[in-house]
């Protein structure tokens, strides 16, 4: 176990997640600043409990740093040994590349594990920087399939544990699949969840939640009970995040096919969607789009435009980012006592 000072950890709390167009046409729920900053503030308590001596953060405009900082000056007595709150030096833009550069700066920086508060979209973005350093996915998202809604003071300690060499990654950790799509022979972006093809030829607002513009669903795994367009998948063939494959949905209007499922593809917001065919496919079978052009929507939110000049193709790739599993981490800690507080001075 390293020592405490030496230990770091990462945090990124994406301030804009949980706050998409999807509030509006459909029901999704808004996750305020405020609880994620009560999330940060429980993490860092965790943290410090399990000897993590630093926690990076990005700093940000919309108010959690401030907030944070303020939590940090301001603790109870009874909060015990918090980390070193340390914010990254950096230029925001309040883009998506705001992520890549911190997420970045962590890694160089030596961070041991990374907590992710955000949604899919947040996920899929420190997926494409984290490269082996694990993350921990918190659900504060709009849509939340990859990252799970847990209590952020258990994560803090199954995260802390990795960091300070308690447990192994390998332990407690596994390499979540993901959908890598190229353009024209080039690497362009990678899916942690689904790629969907949009039959409309511009992104405009990136949420994408009318099914009648959706011609293809590629997954790395699909859940009966997912909220998004894998819902679609999980609901007619149902596939598992450690089943090696990924699956093709090639949809239709549903007065045009036999096979129509109704889907919830965001929250609040249940529409019946034809199913035309459904197929698995595996590591080394890249997929190609049907459609001449349109807009390739990740992980729900529209990102790449394409013309009938462009050769798309996507691959399961099933080495994706190290995913910490937060119920193994506690298990394991519990079964070898590394939260134990006995002294048993004297004794042999």
């Amino acid at each position: 176990m390293s020592a405490a000072g030496e230990v770091t950890v990462g945090i990124l709390a994406n301030p804009a997640s949980g706050r998409d167009i999807r509030r509006l046409v459909a029901q999704a729920s808004v996750f305020p600043i405020a609880e994620k900053c009560s999330m940060i503030t429980r993490l860092l308590v965790s943290l410090g409990a399990t000897g993590v001596g630093r926690v990076l953060m990005m700093p940000d405009g919309d108010g959690i740093a401030a907030r944070v900082r303020r939590a940090v000056d301001f603790r109870r007595p009874g909060d015990g040994v918090w980390p070193a709150v340390e914010f990254l030096d950096m230029e925001m833009t309040s883009q998506a590349i705001d992520t890549v550069v911190a997420v970045e700066k962590m890694v160089a920086r030596g961070a041991r594990a990374i907590v992710v508060l955000g949604g899919d979209g947040t996920h899929r973005v420190v997926a494409k920087a984290c490269g082996d350093v694990p993350i921990t996915p918190l659900s504060t998202g709009t849509n939340n399939v990859f990252p799970a809604i847990r209590e952020a003071t258990i994560a803090g300690l199954a995260t802390g544990l990795i960091a300070v060499g308690a447990l192994s990654t390998e332990e407690v950790a596994s390499r979540a699949k993901a959908l890598r799509i190229d353009v024209n022979g080039t690497p362009r972006e990678i899916a942690l969840v689904d790629v969907a093809i949009s039959s409309q030829r511009w992104a405009g607002a990136k949420a994408l939640w009318r099914s009648g513009d959706i011609e293809q669903i590629f997954v790395a795994f699909a859940e009966a009970d997912a909220i998004g367009l894998s819902a679609i998948a999980g609901l007619v063939h149902p596939l598992a995040r450690n089943v090696v494959g990924g699956l093709r949905v090639d949809l239709a209007a549903p007065e045009d096919v036999e096979r129509s499922v109704l889907a919830p593809i965001a929250p609040g917001l249940i529409v019946p969607v034809g199913i035309r065919a459904i197929e698995e496919f595996g590591e080394d079978e890249p997929q190609t789009v049907a459609a001449a052009e349109g807009v390739i929507a990740l992980d729900g939110e529209r990102e790449i435009e394409f013309t009938s000049t462009d050769r798309v193709s996507i691959h399961l790739d099933l080495n994706g980012p190290w995913t910490i599993d937060i119920a193994s981490a506690m298990d394991r800690a519990a079964h070898g006592g590394l939260l134990s507080c006995d002294r048993r001075e004297g004794e042999s």
